[in-house]
């Protein structure tokens, strides 16, 4: 069963539609590993107050947030209460985009928009209880509505904390899926990386980029199908882990040695020509 990480609603115009979000990640299968000490005994983590040399417990600790060194303002629960926000229960939608303007940049989580307005339907005694449930019509209508335009929703909305985030909405297969975004502002400039923004650009010449483009050709799927990717280490690591569980020795294969630097531009390319691609390849390996 999946949990609900919050309740409230989707708004634009008059319209409202009562909604909840899920997470679309599943970290189910996920390694997670314990810390141990030298004799296999699960380390215990404490809150530590190095002034006063004594454990603090969890009821004693306030956010604080540092003004100077070693000085801080306190805030409290009642603090923060009195600059809640009110869209904190409310995605107040601003404007819709075209889906191509939303940079996969400013994206940081996905999250399931499912509708929390059900009509179960009246059911008669006695008859059949396995009736079928009908989705909200103003969420079904804004699916179809994103999904035949193309278009994106741009809000804001408070999500489990005091922060008020810009999302963006989408259609997403049978329903609509809600990305939280970056702003502008937590975005670092392009610039603050020399490596890119103060090296000299070498110029590239007609049959380096015709190679270069041919390249790019040939590695090119029509249908991207993500599925024939997958994670190779964490299957190596459960193997790992299954083989050590039963006693047994995993002989791990030799790490291949790292990249090295192009020396002739066009010998590479053409190098790269002459091998098969990586989707052919990768589907060999699922076949």
């Amino acid at each position: 069963m999946v949990s609900t990480i919050w309740t409230g609603s989707i708004s634009f115009g008059l319209v409202n539609v009562p909604v909840k979000l899920y997470t679309t990640i599943d970290t189910s299968k996920d390694f997670s590993f314990n810390q141990l000490d030298k004799e296999g005994h699960r380390i215990r983590y404490k809150k530590w107050c190095p002034v006063e040399e004594r454990e603090v417990e969890y009821a004693e600790i306030k956010k604080g947030y540092e003004i100077a060194k070693d000085q801080h303002v306190i805030i409290e629960k009642q603090d923060l209460e009195k600059i809640a926000i009110e869209s904190t229960r409310t995605i107040n939608i601003k404007e819709f985009i075209d889906e191509e303007e939303l940079d996969p940049l400013f994206v940081d989580k996905s999250y399931y928009i499912a509708p929390d307005s059900i009509d179960k339907r009246s059911r008669k005694k006695g008859k059949d209880t396995s009736a079928p449930k009908v989705q909200d019509k103003a969420y079904s209508l804004l699916v179809k509505v994103l999904h035949d335009t193309k278009m994106a929703a741009i809000g804001k909305v408070v999500l489990r904390g005091e922060k008020e985030h810009l999302v963006a909405i989408r259609a997403y297969q049978r329903g609509l899926v809600l990305h939280t975004l970056h702003y502008l502002s937590e975005i670092r400039p392009l610039e603050t990386i020399t490596e890119i923004s103060e090296a000299k650009v070498p110029p590239i010449d007609e049959k380096e980029m015709s190679l270069g483009k041919l390249l790019v050709e040939n590695l090119t799927s029509k249908d991207f199908d993500i599925s024939r990717y997958h994670d190779e280490y964490t299957e190596e690591l459960e193997k790992l882990i299954n083989a050590k569980a039963k006693g047994k020795v995993r002989v791990i294969r030799q790490a291949t040695k790292g990249p090295q630097k192009t020396q002739d531009l066009i010998a590479a390319l053409k190098a790269s020509l002459e091998q098969p691609s990586s989707s052919s390849s990768d589907s060999r390996r699922k076949d």
